[in-house]
């Protein structure tokens, strides 16, 4: 009986002296484990006479209780001063590790943005394959036979000769015009391949974004117009827009189209080459021999069609000198947009 006081005292004194969970834990083990000092106590029981056996088993007991209770009060104490934590345990009370949020890849933001403009000027995004035919890319495009930009040098063919790789996304407006009537007022983003040697304003495959609207008695002004509403939107409330005469095989009449700098608002810099004016994009009238190629009546509908690179938007907007940058995949990088 002794023995068994001498070891509650001992049992009680080691939980109020445990300084933090991993003590507190080393006393449980020492006295109520499988292997503790108290359920020894209990081994012991056969040797005591018959009739002590029962009150030691009740100062056994009693003394199971009493460790019980006095280790209960004492983690509850070091769990409201937040010391209950056993080494290597995860500690609820500590504050997180706030991990960055990831964002869009800017040729996703930029197309994005643009399909919104055009959204609200009615425009709906079509969309078609990577690999097109010949026609679609060349012939209903009245690119002639001997256009440089059917050579193997500048076009990848497949092992099928009718296959390509489509060089612009203006394919798609003429798949869309062969399956659907007039009026059409159609976006098509997505990416096109040419055989350009990689350099810092170069690559083999890049963005672009065509625009196709097809109804009676589109003209010009139309065009300029919806053109002048995505610069604002796209560039700033500030941006002015022009139109130079050029030619593509597709569009007649044809034009470049630029956009005053947004960097200098005109006054030149090193981003305009010091003209004021940055070139986005090429459009035009849609040549009537497109209309004829997918069955339209040219002598009843207009429309306009133009195109422009995604990447180089991106380029100028975000101030990226190589566009290399975008397709290296450096998430340090491409996290600053």
């Amino acid at each position: 009986m002794q023995q068994i006081e001498a070891i509650k005292k001992e049992a009680l004194d080691a939980i109020q002296a445990a300084g933090d969970a991993t003590a507190l834990e080393a006393v449980r083990v020492k006295y109520i484990s499988r292997k503790g000092l108290i359920p020894d106590l209990m081994k012991h029981l056969k040797d005591i006479p018959k009739e002590e056996k029962r009150a030691y088993g009740q100062q056994v007991n009693d003394l199971k209780d009493a460790f019980q209770e006095a280790f209960d009060a004492r983690k509850a104490e070091l769990e409201s001063a937040g010391g209950a934590t056993p080494a290597g345990a995860f500690d609820v009370t500590l504050p997180g590790q706030w991990r960055g949020l990831g964002s869009k890849h800017p040729i996703t933001q930029l197309t994005d943005r643009a399909i919104e403009i055009f959204s609200t000027l009615g425009f709906t995004v079509a969309d078609g394959p990577d690999i097109e035919t010949v026609f679609n890319n060349f012939d209903a495009l009245n690119h002639p036979p001997g256009h440089p930009a059917r050579d193997v040098k500048d076009t990848f063919y497949l092992d099928d000769p009718n296959l390509l790789l489509r060089t612009h996304t203006s394919p798609v407006q003429v798949r869309y015009m062969l399956s659907h009537p007039p009026p059409i007022r159609i976006i098509a983003p997505g990416r096109c391949y040419r055989r350009d040697t990689p350099d810092a304003t170069h690559s083999a495959n890049f963005h672009q974004i065509e625009g196709l609207y097809v109804d009676k008695k589109v003209s010009l002004a139309d065009l300029k117009g919806d053109l002048s509403h995505f610069a604002r939107e796209a560039m700033g409330p500030d941006t002015k827009i022009r139109f130079r005469p050029h030619f593509f095989p597709f569009t007649e009449p044809s034009v470049e189209v630029d956009f005053s700098c947004h960097v200098c608002h005109g006054k030149g810099c090193r981003v305009c080459k010091n003209s004021g004016w940055i070139e986005i994009a090429g459009a035009g009238m849609v040549d009537p021999n497109v209309f004829t190629a997918v069955g339209y009546d040219p002598g009843e509908v207009t429309g306009y069609a133009f195109g422009m690179g995604i990447e180089r938007i991106a380029m100028i907007l975000f101030g990226i000198t190589d566009i290399r940058h975008l397709y290296e995949n450096d998430v340090r990088y491409l996290s600053q947009f």
